[in-house]
């Protein structure tokens, strides 16, 4: 049953909904901020790993010798030497299924390495660079094993095996059907069938991953300084691993220069760093350099997705079955599995259908873990039934913008069962599609396109669409355990009123760039009736925030924020209570506005909310069973997810002669139900798309037969520039959500979601007229020249 969540109560909104600067940019911007590599206490000692240089092979000897005689060496260790320091290995956090595989991951390799970059030793150095240098005498006698790269050869009879003593290369498979497939797919006119690649991407943050860990003076206790996004898993985890009490370690995320999901995990190296300050009672440093990156810190995506869509003659669909090999890499990482799974309930995108059939097949092989990237999930399932539906257009002959507008939901404002048997939580989808393809000119580009095919152009237009929903706010912990996945969804917050009257607020989430602190400050103001000013928000700290559940899947404002506003809310009603009591009136004849209770109807005396915190500071006259104080606690834990949605559209050129793929427009209308601050949301949008345009022109990771990663620096791993990119054309649709008392839904991952698609969809569009029906990203030049002439040669 669909819980009934109250709207906000203030009467009016004086900030939530204006472009309020953000208060965090200042500090970066001046470079007055701090990351965790700017932190070294007294007395720093610094780690370097020694990573495996091949992707699969038994580890026959470690010699550390020459490496422990180094000037500045403090230590040389190895996995057998520090096997005693764990608990258990690195743990993952969402095993999808009962009989999945999962391997022993250790920090440190003793016996096998599993992939290029796996450690198996480190250095401990007085300095960063005495560590580096003596990391590289550490000799490592290698017995080389065939490597597993390609995840459907690894499924086939006789292949390599990452993990021996499992006997298969598969990890799990985890299913999910509603209704008849084979059934819907046997009555439909046309079916179509598509295979569609995501190819590996690295998150490349700004700032790469680093760890400093402190030994507290007295107590036994450490200070974890990490660039990550969630400090509450990083604390809960090493607990675990390392069997030192939760209550002893305390974590801090700085100032994070980027995430993007590769720094929601738990890694090797802060394990190390804790174990080692632990075992030499110094402080402990870490910071990865940029290769160690491409080879160390897990990589997104790894999917090949089979879909097959049926159809009745005039475009409506019928069923949809999804088949997805993903590729695990050779461990599990936190939430390693359950990425593909995430998004088994968005294949279905915005359209009503009656039969849909999902599986997915994880496999591991010698490669470098995947794990949670922008859009996790989500952005692969869109990007997979906006494909198939263009394929699907073409078969029908049919314009691929109206055969969408023929499959769309009608509007809901209540959850409405959608074909994956999940529930979304309100959507209206024909408006914000019908505004996209107005604000492009979708007739008059059409009408560009068949001029320049007439005229014989050189350089196509190309016109692709990206609908997309996803499953933000990322929450309901019943949901969450029914998925097997080991967290609760809820988060908390605390706001507390000083004696002066301001306001400060602590949240368990841990923004990094999503500007919480000023959204935050926003609701809070509004609930109390406050200047944003007077609202200081705290977060991202352990000790501060001793509950949290952090940020990632869109839900810091649907959830966190609704924790937030909660408090708040809780404040009010014993601000209330206790103006009730001093003005010597009924609480129900009070009204609050603009931070002021009086006595409705009249002109008498009146408190500011202000006085009332002093008042409830001073406690010389409360009612009777009131504590001192205004201050209130608040869980908030949803019964549903959030399900924003949207319509991208991107125009291209593709030059013929060349294969170069230009994005000329790009368009963009979201719905993210209430809006608390329009410019945060636009700059979460521009970096989504920016990522996502990202993924189908410029970025792929990858290994040649060995394993051996071909794109292990900058100068092959090809991160687009501003001058790469369009300029960003935004507008918003609101359908609030009904799960949460904001309304709100969620943007951090929409742009990375609904922009793959567009692009390729895009580009295929410009193409299709001279044979050219199937792009893989990324969409290299090449890549494009290639499909053009090799299509020309069928032609001829």
């Amino acid at each position: 049953m669909t819980e009934t969540v109250p709207q906000p109560t203030a009467t009016t909104t004086t900030y939530v909904g204006r472009s309020l600067p953000r208060r965090e940019d200042a500090a970066l911007l001046t470079g007055r901020g701090t990351w965790t590599d700017d932190i070294a206490p007294l007395g720093t000692v610094h780690l370097a790993l020694v990573r495996s240089p091949v992707a699969h092979a038994r580890i026959a000897g470690i010699d550390t010798t020459a490496a422990r005689e180094a000037d500045g060496v403090v230590a040389v260790l190895t996995g057998a030497d520090l096997h005693d320091e764990f608990a258990i290995g690195i743990p993952c956090g969402w095993p999808v299924t009962e009989d999945i595989l999962v391997p022993d991951h250790r920090p440190l390799a003793r016996d096998e390495v599993n992939h290029v970059g796996d450690a198996v030793a480190v250095v401990v150095a007085t300095g960063a660079a005495a560590a580096r240098d003596a990391a590289e005498l550490v000799v490592v006698d290698y017995d080389e094993l065939p490597a597993v790269v390609d995840i459907e050869a690894a499924l086939e009879p006789g292949a390599p095996l990452v993990h021996e003593e499992f006997g298969t290369n598969h990890c799990y498979t985890w299913p999910l059907a509603v209704g008849d497939v084979d059934a819907a797919l046997a009555q439909a006119d046309v079916v179509v069938e598509g295979r569609y690649l995501q190819q590996r991407v690295m998150a490349s943050p700004m700032e790469t991953r680093a760890v400093v860990v402190t030994p507290d003076a007295v107590g036994g206790g450490f200070t974890i300084h990490t660039s990550t996004q969630v400090p509450h898993f990083v604390r809960d985890l090493l607990a675990l691993m390392t069997g030192i009490s939760d209550t002893k370690l305390r974590v801090v995320a700085p100032d994070v220069g980027g995430g993007f999901g590769a720094k929601l995990n738990v890694y090797a190296e802060e394990a190390l760093a804790l174990v080692l300050a632990k075992r030499l009672r110094r402080p402990v440093k870490w910071t990865e350099t940029r290769s160690e990156h491409h080879i160390a810190t897990t990589h997104g995506r790894g999917q090949v997705q089979y879909m097959t869509v049926g159809a009745t003659r005039d475009g409506k669909i019928l069923g949809m079955k999804v088949r997805l090999v993903a590729d695990m890499g050779a461990y599990l990482q936190l939430l390693t599995p359950g990425i593909a799974v995430f998004g088994a309930f968005t294949y279905c995108g915005l359209y009503d259908f009656g039969a849909y059939d999902f599986e997915c097949r994880g496999v591991f092989t010698n490669l470098t873990p995947t794990d949670a990237y922008r859009g996790a999930g989500r952005s692969e399932a869109a990007y997979a039934h906006e494909r198939v539906l263009d394929d699907l257009a073409r078969a029908l002959d049919m314009d691929p913008a109206e055969l969408r507008l023929r499959n769309l939901h009608p509007p809901f404002s209540e959850p409405r069962t959608v074909p994956s048997g999940v529930q979304y939580d309100s959507g209206d989808y024909e408006p914000c599609m019908r505004r996209a393809l107005e604000l492009v000119d979708y007739e008059g580009l059409r009408a560009e396109q068949r001029r320049r095919r007439e005229a014989g152009e050189t350089v196509e237009i190309g016109v692709g669409i990206g609908n997309f929903t996803e499953s933000g706010g990322l929450s309901p912990s019943k949901v969450a355990a029914g998925v097997r996945l080991q967290s609760g969804g809820w988060e908390a917050a605390t706001v507390r009123m000083t004696t002066a009257g301001r306001a400060e607020v602590v949240t368990g989430t841990s923004p990094h760039g999503q500007g919480h602190e000023t959204a935050w400050a926003q609701i809070v103001a509004d609930s109390l009736g406050i200047d944003p000013a007077d609202v200081e928000v705290f977060h991202s700290d352990t000790m501060i925030a001793p509950f949290g559940r952090d940020t990632y899947g869109s839900r810091s404002l649907a959830v966190g924020g609704s924790a937030v506003y909660g408090a708040a809310e809780k404040v009010v009603a014993k601000a209330r209570l206790l103006a009730a009591h001093l003005l010597e009136a009924s609480e129900d004849d009070l009204q609050f506005t603009g931070g002021v209770f009086s006595v409705a109807g009249t002109s008498g005396p009146s408190l500011t909310i202000q006085e009332v915190a002093g008042a409830a500071s001073l406690a010389a006259d409360l009612p009777e069973g009131m504590e001192p104080n205004l201050t209130a606690d608040h869980h908030f834990d949803p019964p549903n997810f959030t399900w924003p949605f949207g319509t991208h559209i991107a125009v291209v050129e593709v030059d013929t002669e060349t294969g170069d793929t230009r994005v000329r427009r790009f368009v963009a209308v979201d719905d993210c139900g209430r809006i608390v601050n329009p410019q945060i949301v636009d700059g979460q949008l521009h970096g989504g798309i920016a990522q996502g345009i990202a993924q189908a022109l410029y970025e792929q990771a990858t290994f040649d037969e060995a394993g051996q990663p071909t794109a292990a620096t900058l100068a092959d791993y090809a991160v687009p520039a501003a001058a790469d990119l369009p300029g960003f054309e935004l507008d918003q649709t609101v359908t609030l959500s009904p799960t949460n008392p904001l309304g709100a839904k969620g943007i951090g991952e929409s742009g990375a979601i609904g922009s793959s698609p567009a692009v390729v969809n895009a580009a295929i569009d410009a193409l299709a007229a001279r044979g050219v029906t199937h792009l893989d990203m990324p969409l290299t030049p090449q890549r494009v020249w290639r499909a053009i002439t090799d299509a020309a040669k069928v032609i001829a």
